[in-house]
């Protein structure tokens, strides 16, 4: 397929076919990877609560996995600048298998260093879910972008949905298998990341950074990398990626911007949701009821942990299940404004939850209208982060993202943790409107200054 010139056209048939390949293989293994990541998020506050014998350790095991998505987050993107987006996940999902399995053992062994461990590891997965929506975008045309990232992040509603509901079901095993109660979920959770490892080994054939860097070479003539960079040493590859990223967001107002949104969004999505399944098990056993010091149901009644997963279900699926509409009101719209509007719902679910705290149902839509404001902002920032940094510094900038993005979810479960100790459910969630109110402002200021500039170029044009 060539141009008038003879060159070849800018986007080729095989290349949309690869992109359609390559998003298909990102898409099954997040749908699978996800079945694993969800139970830490639907049992690990549970978890922490049992072993500590204290609400105000619940965001533990959050903060861990958001630690361990922030310390993955570079080493990943490294990894794929020298070894491809296959190598890089692989290595994510690799470490989480891991995790879920020192997960499994901590209520066997009264744990709380093996929980964190474990979450901690599971963490590194997340953090490769994370950069599979990147990945789909090294392929990606400029006027779907936003879409193929969002196709590929809402393949995650189907595992992350199931993951939750299959909580009882995991715990049953367990005990049949004279396993404690919470030590069954992850039974499941292991072999979802080791089928996901498995899908990405084979799907992502060729890899699909260094398909898209040779495709730039034969349009541009000039020399392109189809092979690993053996140039950049392995352990300073991280303090390279570290540098390049933070220069490439120093450089980029765009991507300042949408690193902050991201930031934000998920700062305030963690702290709520992490903490939203000891409010619960509260709301069904009673503020005053008592912690065993041991035995097999650890105090949770069958009650707890199916509303637990029903909740933390449609949270979920507000935070993936709509990420292709999201993608394409940013690709057709802009991106700022799904941005700002990603705001108002997040104000929106928060004075839900806070005002109906004491109503099951009330909480679990204020969650899910939450997902939704996380899912908007996420789709639009990352599209902008990846439309405003181009060429080599393009990887890290989004490991650098992504590393912001875990450290903000760690503040988040752990002063989360605190506040609902503190001033309870409520006093979390109107807490949590300070961040909403601050990313508000910088979103208004850059809006205000787009609205002169909607014919120009580059990422502005998207505004």
């Amino acid at each position: 397929m060539t141009g008038s010139s003879g060159a070849p056209a800018p986007y080729p048939g095989d290349k949309r076919s690869l992109q359609r390949r390559m998003v298909l293989a990102l898409a099954l293994g997040q749908l699978f990877s996800a079945l694993g990541l969800s139970s830490t998020l639907s049992v690990g506050a549970l978890m922490a609560v049992d072993l500590t014998g204290s609400q105000a350790y619940a965001g533990a095991p959050t903060t861990a996995l958001a630690l361990g998505g922030a310390l993955g987050a570079l080493p990943l993107a490294a990894r794929a600048v020298r070894r491809g987006r296959r190598a890089a996940l692989a290595a994510g999902l690799s470490l989480a298998v891991l995790g879920a399995l020192l997960l499994l053992a901590a209520p066997l062994w009264r744990s709380v260093p093996a929980m964190l461990a474990g979450a901690t590891l599971i963490g590194f997965g997340f953090a490769a879910n994370l950069q599979s929506r990147f990945a789909a975008t090294d392929l990606a045309e400029d006027a779907t972008r936003a879409r193929d990232l969002g196709l590929v992040m809402w393949a995650i509603t189907i595992g992350a949905v199931a993951g939750p509901n299959l909580a009882r079901a995991g715990s049953d095993f367990g005990l049949a298998l004279g396993l404690p109660a919470l030590s069954g979920p992850f039974l499941l959770a292991s072999a979802g990341l080791t089928m996901a490892l498995a899908v990405l080994e084979a799907g992502l054939r060729p890899d699909p950074l260094f398909a898209a860097r040779a495709l730039a070479a034969r349009y541009s003539g000039a020399p392109g990398p189809e092979v690993p960079d053996p140039e950049v040493p392995g352990p300073a590859a991280p303090l390279r990626a570290l540098g390049a990223g933070f220069g490439a967001l120093r450089e980029s107002a765009p991507a300042r911007l949408g690193a902050a949104t991201i930031v934000a969004a998920h700062m305030t999505m963690v702290a709520v949701m992490g903490m939203a399944p000891v409010h619960l098990q509260h709301l069904v056993e009673g503020n005053h009821a008592a912690l065993p010091a041991s035995g097999d149901e650890y105090g949770l009644t069958a009650d707890t942990l199916v509303l637990v997963g029903i909740v933390i279900s449609v949270h979920v699926a507000g935070m993936f299940g709509l990420s292709p509409v999201m993608g394409w009101l940013a690709d057709r719209h802009g991106r700022l404004g799904l941005m700002a509007g990603a705001q108002l719902l997040f104000a929106a679910g928060l004075f839900a939850a806070a005002l109906g705290q004491a109503l099951p149902a009330v909480v679990a839509a204020g969650l899910v209208v939450l997902g939704l404001g996380w899912s908007m902002a996420t789709v639009a920032a990352s599209a902008y982060i990846a439309e405003s940094v181009r060429g080599a510094a393009a990887v890290p900038a989004q490991g650098v993202s992504d590393m912001l993005m875990g450290l903000a979810g760690a503040a988040g479960g752990a002063g989360g943790g605190l506040v609902l100790a503190l001033g309870g459910f409520a006093g979390l969630n109107l807490a949590a409107l300070a961040v909403v109110a601050a990313i508000t402002a910088l979103l208004g200021n850059a809006l205000a200054k787009a609205h002169g500039h909607r014919r120009s170029p580059g990422p502005a044009a998207h505004a």
